[in-house]
């Protein structure tokens, strides 16, 4: 099928929702973790409505749901859409200066400066850059994130269906699109009302370069430990002081060598302290445990507390307290019975000229817990890389092809 959707129109409405600040906050007990979500949601559903979906509404907790209703009376499935409305919190998200690097020329980029340092996208670093040599690329100014994770999935799901309302002629089944806040805190799927969305099946439009696309994630553990330290005046602190920094590094040092995220790729589990906070008298430090073997993961939770028994030993009973938080599990094992689902989108990508790729998903995603909960929900590609920094770029060719894959794939189940 020949999809006429052009770079400009995704351009400017992947401008509107970068210049509004969604950044999450994984320390939070709200919900939505920040209210800034909320902005892009009340958004979307004015823009929803004025491009004339149907059944748009906006829920308390600030999900964002409306219908592409069917042009055919053939009995096919309900499709789901779904993007999530938050960024990561790992780097600013608040007033994203958009820049368009036209015709990029495969060499370093300079994105801008931040600390008087330039900021710069390097081939020798990132080698995919030459894959994208002569296209238009998105990046930020180098001072804060993009947004493509997952601004980008948003765009294409709102363009795609704006485009199906606007060609009745293409026949499809009944489409249903949600936006969801707090994807990036774990806490995404928590309140999507599932039985209102009504889809027999969906797919999230959150993932990396293009045509990637997702039916296995991590097992997933985060655990909080906490060192309990002594302060003493240091003039006075022999003997005396039990320094929590020091027992913090000890922990990160005791962790197995290798078995981190720099370190790892493919199949490869690790262990990822994302956060450390606090002084002598205590220090807090934030891990992630992930791993695509459900066994191997609980492996690294009694690592940790064994390592967490071992250090009360030599500091003293109530030193060091760990907690562990199951995030979500694996998808693939409530994937594989619906595979045809993974197979129509491999299908809707080639028809569209693009080369498709299965590939392990090295991190989480809303359809792992929505495929636990009875809706099965492969992830695809945005075309975006280097989520979650100021590195982030995304090519508008990539952005331009998974929204006609998504016009492909709505259209391809009518049969």
């Amino acid at each position: 099928m020949k999809v006429d959707i052009e770079a400009d129109e995704l351009l400017a409405r992947f401008k509107s929702y970068v210049s509004i600040e969604t950044t999450s906050d994984d320390r939070s007990k709200s919900f939505p973790s920040t209210a800034c979500q909320l902005d892009l949601a009340e958004y979307l559903q004015k823009e929803l409505q004025d491009l004339g979906f149907a059944e748009v509404k906006r829920t308390e907790y600030g999900y964002v749901l409306a219908t592409v209703p069917a042009t055919t009376s053939k009995k096919v499935p309900v499709i789901g859409l779904i993007a999530h409305l938050d960024t990561s919190d790992e780097a600013s998200g608040r007033q994203v200066r958009l820049q368009v690097h036209k015709n990029y020329d495969g060499g370093r980029l300079v994105l801008g400066h931040k600390d008087n340092q330039p900021v710069v996208l390097d081939p020798a670093l990132f080698p995919e850059l030459k894959n994208y040599q002569g296209q238009d690329l998105l990046t930020s100014d180098g001072t804060t994130l993009l947004g493509a994770d997952d601004k980008a999935g948003a765009c294409a799901i709102v363009t795609a269906c704006h485009y199906l309302l606007q060609h009745p002629e293409i026949e499809h089944g009944k489409v249903r699109l949600a936006f969801n806040p707090d994807e990036e805190t774990g806490r995404g799927t928590e309140y999507f009302p599932l039985k209102e969305f009504g889809a027999d099946y969906a797919y999230t439009v959150d993932g990396g370069e293009l045509g990637e696309i997702n039916y296995e994630t991590f097992n997933a553990c985060n655990a909080t430990i906490v060192f309990n330290g002594i302060s003493v005046h240091t003039g006075t602190a022999k003997h005396k002081m039990r320094n929590a920094v020091t027992m913090a590094a000890e922990w990160q040092l005791a962790l197995p060598r290798g078995e981190a995220p720099e370190y790892t790729e493919g199949y490869e589990g690790f262990y990822h302290t994302m956060r450390v906070v606090g002084s002598t008298a205590q220090v807090e430090l934030n891990m992630l445990l992930r791993d695509h073997d459900r066994s191997r993961l609980e492996q690294r939770k009694a690592f940790l507390q064994d390592l967490t028994g071992f250090m009360n030993s030599k500091y003293g009973a109530g030193s060091v307290t760990c907690n562990l938080q199951d995030m979500y599990y694996n998808m693939k094992e409530y994937i594989l019975p619906f595979y045809e689902i993974v197979e129509a989108a491999l299908a809707a990508m080639k028809a569209q000229g693009v080369e498709p790729h299965i590939v392990p998903v090295r991190g989480g995603t809303d359809g792992a817990h929505l495929s636990e909960a009875g809706l099965p929900c492969p992830n695809l590609f945005t075309g975006g890389h280097n989520f979650h920094g100021c590195l982030e770029y995304l090519p508008l060719p990539s952005l331009v092809k998974i929204t006609r894959v998504l016009v492909e794939l709505v259209s391809a189940a009518v049969v």
